[in-house]
């Protein structure tokens, strides 16, 4: 999946995460490997409590490394899709 198909344009480079918390970057290298995934599969998958994901979220989220939709099974929750490129930006 592109960032395009998530209805975000190009994405930031890994160098945006680089100094992000560790709980960021875990969460963005779980987002890397699954798709799309809601905070509670996040929670799930990295083992960190559902709180360090949601400010996990919110680091990657002012970055503009994560972007998030309503789910379409469940509008109480959001999903999450990673957005950023897989080339390395040119220096």
């Amino acid at each position: 999946m592109s960032a395009t198909e998530f209805g975000g344009g190009p994405g930031v480079g890994w160098e945006a995460v680089a100094d992000l918390p560790p709980s960021a970057k875990l969460v963005a290298k779980v987002l890397e490997y699954n798709e799309r995934l809601t905070q509670s599969q996040l929670a799930a998958e990295t083992m960190l409590p559902s709180r360090t994901v949601r400010y996990a979220i919110t680091r990657l989220e002012e970055v503009d490394a994560v972007e998030s939709r309503f789910s379409f099974t469940d509008a109480r929750k959001r999903v999450y899709a990673l957005n950023i490129d897989a080339e390395p930006q040119p220096s």
